[in-house]
């Protein structure tokens, strides 16, 4: 030990102590499950841990055996939950035959619903979803792929309704009154109510009536069309809380009640003011004359939150709000709002002519989920498709589509 320092001497020490306890220690650990140390501490510099995870490691030299790769789809059976719900949405009709007091030769009733809508096919929707498709009463702009349909027409909203039902198979029309616009043409109600007439002698199926958004000229039309359409079961399209403030919303109420018309309430994303607006109109009419616009946001702008807005509204009401409990409408035209729905653009996003009655087929699809019951739609080939869908939906025992393994691994 002579010649070393008091340091490399306590080291030498140490090491020959730590040597000489490790056999201990393991004797020690020998048949022992778990160890407790107390007052202990120790100086370590990198420490790796391993922890075995699965089975044994196969021995070394043995390679593990491959597991074979699945050449199907695994078999699965959806089971849906079983809810009850206690609440149910009124019933509108719109439309009337002769024998009620219109000139209709069909009317549609809308509403019913007691459950979410194809969650389970013992559930199935009282009265299917429908579909009217737009008229207005003056030209406007409209992008090509929709214009190309309507162009022979545009002058003349008779003729065009008549084409949206004879050609392309509408529920119904709407018809909006864009000229009675204050600041566009400012029409008289008397020359929207003439335009409204042209359309019921053209078409007989049931009307939409929309108006220009002015809370002071659409109650003026309103009332003017519902006189003149007496019996006729209109939908006014829309009444506002604007219109409580400026005090015309009992004009319109008292002018459907006294005609025999629904109205439509429009709000904009907000449960609260939707449930605001009906307490309104309940003072004038009974829930089956009022529809709910809960607004229609387009793809890529917002439609999430018109989703959850709807789909909120209706469990709400099927959970019993009787403030909710309202047949509901979407404006899913307003996909075209969209600029990707109809401008120009690079090769890769598709042509023109297939992207907008996309845009808009995947607005209505959206909300056909959330419990939407009527579609103002202005594409004819984004209303085959909704339909074509809605009966697949139907289909209690509808087959597994063709070719799934392909669209459910192809990689985007």
């Amino acid at each position: 030990m002579a010649g070393k320092s008091i340091d490399e001497r306590k080291t030498t020490r140490e090491g020959a102590l730590a040597q000489d306890a490790v056999p201990r220690l393991l004797a020690m650990l020998s048949g022992k499950e778990r160890i407790e140390l107390e007052n202990f501490s120790m100086n370590v510099g990198d420490l790796e841990l391993w922890i075995p995870t699965g089975s044994a490691a196969a021995p070394q030299g043995t390679p593990a055996a491959a597991r074979p790769k699945p050449v199907t789809l695994f078999s699965e059976t959806f089971l849906p939950p079983h809810e009850e719900f206690v609440g149910r949405i009124h019933e509108v009709h719109l439309g009337a035959t002769k024998s009620g007091g219109g000139s209709r030769g069909s009317t549609l009733v809308t509403g019913g619903s007691t459950y979410p809508p194809f969650i389970s096919a013992d559930h199935p929707a009282a009265h299917p979803p429908v579909f009217a498709l737009d008229v207005f009463d003056m030209e406007l702009p409209l992008p090509k792929v929709l214009k190309e349909n309507v162009k022979d027409v545009m002058s003349d909203p008779a003729e065009w309704a008549r084409m949206n039902v004879k050609k392309y198979g509408a529920d119904m029309i709407t018809v909006h009154l864009m000229s009675t616009d204050p600041l566009i043409r400012d029409a008289s109600p008397e020359a929207a109510a003439h335009t409204v007439e042209e359309v019921l002698q053209a078409v007989d199926v049931p009307l939409i009536i929309g108006g220009c958004g002015d809370p002071h000229k659409d109650a003026r039309v309103f009332c003017k069309v519902a006189e003149v359409a007496d019996g006729e079961r209109l939908l006014l399209n829309s009444v506002t809380l604007g219109m409580h403030e400026a005090k015309t919303l009992d004009m319109v109420a008292r002018a459907a009640k006294e005609h025999g018309h629904a109205v439509l309430g429009f709000t904009g994303l907000e449960l609260n003011q939707a449930k605001e607006l009906n307490r309104r109109l309940y003072e004038y009419l009974p829930p089956e004359d009022i529809v709910m616009d809960l607004t229609t946001v387009a793809l890529g702008y917002g439609l999430e939150y018109s989703f959850t807005i709807h789909e909120r509204a209706r469990h709400a009401a099927l959970m019993g709000d009787t403030e909710l409990q309202q047949p509901t409408i979407s404006a899913s035209t307003n996909a075209w709002a969209a600029r990707e729905a109809w401008m120009k653009m690079d090769k890769k996003y598709g042509s023109r002519g297939l992207r907008g009655p996309l845009w808009e087929t995947i607005n209505a699809l959206t909300l056909l989920l959330a419990g939407v019951d009527i579609f103002m739609m202005m594409h004819p080939a984004a209303i085959r498709t909704c339909k074509d869908m809605i009966r697949m939906f139907a289909e209690k025992d509808a087959p597994a589509p063709d070719g799934v393994s392909r669209w459910a691994t192809m990689k985007i």
